[in-house]
């Protein structure tokens, strides 16, 4: 890849409740004359924003179309239960579905657990946003199950949340365009999340991997001094073994005698 051909920045997209902050402090590390630009989508938007070119590759939620896209899974999310502060089931360090029969349960339109069935009591109307349901959470209207992120990321303080074991889980995924071959500037990011250094030999697209010929002289310039009858000189401090005296004698004398 010649310097011409290389993009001038890099577009990330991120879904709500996805923090690439410590990716991003690492490709600006490797990569300072390529910015990296962010961009914010909707868990149900970021698939078609990637399909269409807005971004180069995404933090995205799965499923995705893999004809379409292709993904890294990265991590899966613990869902949770919010609540308000004062409920009975802060009591426990987490709570069950079971516990959850007599409850309304709200379901978000943005909704990304992708449930067959809801557990508890359906509301009379499902909200809009994950935002308007934790409103109403805090209103005392209902409870709410998330992946854990994003109750973080709508943290109040008269709310809490409770691990719920058995429920349906959100997985992270690296995703891009399909392609026979990923970006470089993909497949550097692709490097960055896998945890690979900056000397790996994928991923670095903006690094020659082979030495330089003024490396390869230099090298082939230090094989040719340690050979052919090269002298070495003695250590600091000590000096040459004489032949009177055994090479491996410390050369110390005796003690003077006393007068």
């Amino acid at each position: 890849m010649t310097g011409s051909d290389i993009p001038s920045s890099f577009r990330l997209a991120y879904v709500p409740g996805v923090t690439p902050t410590k990716w991003v402090r690492v490709w600006h590390e490797r990569l300072p004359d390529t910015p990296l630009e962010l961009v914010q989508a909707t868990a149900a938007d970021a698939p078609g924003l990637l399909a269409d070119g807005g971004a180069d590759a995404g933090l995205v939620r799965l499923p995705v179309d893999r004809d379409v896209l292709a993904a890294i899974p990265l991590y899966t999310e613990t869902t949770v239960v919010v609540i308000p502060k004062d409920h009975v089931a802060t009591a426990a360090e987490e709570v069950s579905l079971a516990e959850l029969a007599d409850e309304v349960v709200l379901h978000p339109l943005d909704d990304v657990l992708g449930w067959e069935t809801l557990p508890g009591r359906p509301a009379v109307e499902r909200p809009a946003t994950t935002a308007d349901a934790i409103e109403l959470v805090a209103a005392g209207v209902g409870v709410l199950l998330v992946p854990q992120s994003l109750a973080r990321l709508h943290h109040r303080k008269d709310l809490t949340y409770r691990p719920v074991p058995e429920t349906p889980e959100s997985r992270v995924a690296l995703s891009w365009p399909q392609a026979d071959e990923a970006p470089d500037l993909v497949e550097e990011f692709i490097g960055i999340v896998r945890g690979r250094t900056v000397n790996s030999t994928r991923g670095r697209a903006t690094t020659p991997q082979h030495p330089t010929a003024k490396a390869k002289e230099k090298a082939k310039g230090k094989r040719a001094g340690t050979g052919g009858g090269a002298r070495h000189k003695p250590a600091a401090g000590r000096k040459p073994s004489s032949g009177g005296r055994a090479g491996g004698q410390s050369g110390k004398r005796g003690k003077p005698r006393g007068r």
